[in-house]
């Protein structure tokens, strides 16, 4: 269970804050405040709500031992959405989305193989016995591939839910996730469709502070999964040699 999120965390970084009036997608109606001069004002107890709800979800996928895929491409939040997930020991995309991520898994999990199969020649010895000129391609293609999907190389198998900050710019890892019915949560502005997502969390997905707030938070959840995960393998563990030490003693006796 993800501990409890005070408003006034939320009101201090700014999540509250939502697009301009002009730019609304009215089917965020239920989750606006009020509108303040010309900006909408998302209801922080309502933000509160629905991160709680998420957050609870997403700590018992981790539990389970599944993974989540983060997604933010926007430059504001690359950084802090890459250093939540490292965190988390969960996999994220914060360069450009490759097309297909999800829906042709198969072909991207072959591109990741590519760059465990130069590193294979880089430490054999096959790399050097290269041209120049092949050796110099190799290395661009292993940098281009190591940026694009390095934070994958993990991910052996499709993510069991993605997190996404701003549905509009991440639309095709959207569309791709509700193609194969692979949970969505995310970070929801005035601007976006609810109705597009599993759990949405109505919030400021373009401040740094804000996405700060909310992915250190969700993150924070994934890891106590992690914790719980954990902790009940020791636990079954330790069970198990308490019997085995049961059948020794009762054969001693």
């Amino acid at each position: 269970m993800a501990n409890h999120i005070e408003v006034k965390e939320l009101l201090d970084a700014g999540v509250h804050f939502g697009h301009l009036t002009r730019r609304w997608n009215p089917n965020m109606a239920p989750y606006v405040y009020m509108e303040r001069n010309g900006i909408h004002i998302i209801n922080l107890y309502k933000s509160v709500a629905k991160l709680e709800e998420a957050s609870t979800a997403l700590a018992k996928i981790a539990a389970s031992g599944r993974n989540i895929l983060f997604v933010a491409t926007k430059k504001q939040a690359k950084e802090i959405v890459a250093e939540h997930a490292k965190r988390a020991k969960m996999p994220y995309i914060t360069e450009r989305w490759p097309g297909g991520m999800l829906t042709n898994f198969v072909t991207i999990r072959k591109s990741v193989k590519k760059m465990a199969a130069i590193d294979r020649m880089k430490k054999d010895g096959t790399f050097n016995s290269l041209s120049k000129k092949e050796r110099l391609q190799v290395n661009r293609l292993r940098e281009k591939l190591e940026k694009n999907l390095g934070s994958i190389s993990e991910m052996n198998r499709l993510p069991s839910a993605i997190f996404v900050v701003d549905t509009l710019r991440e639309h095709i890892a959207i569309k791709e996730a509700k193609k194969l019915n692979i949970p969505i949560f995310a970070m929801v502005d005035t601007n976006s469709d609810p109705r597009e997502v599993d759990y949405p969390i109505p919030s400021n997905d373009d401040a740094s502070k804000s996405i700060n707030k909310i992915v250190g938070y969700v993150a924070d959840a994934i890891v106590g999964g992690l914790e719980a995960r954990k902790e009940s393998k020791e636990s079954k563990e330790k069970k198990k040699e308490e019997k085995v030490e049961e059948k020794e003693a009762t054969k001693e006796a």
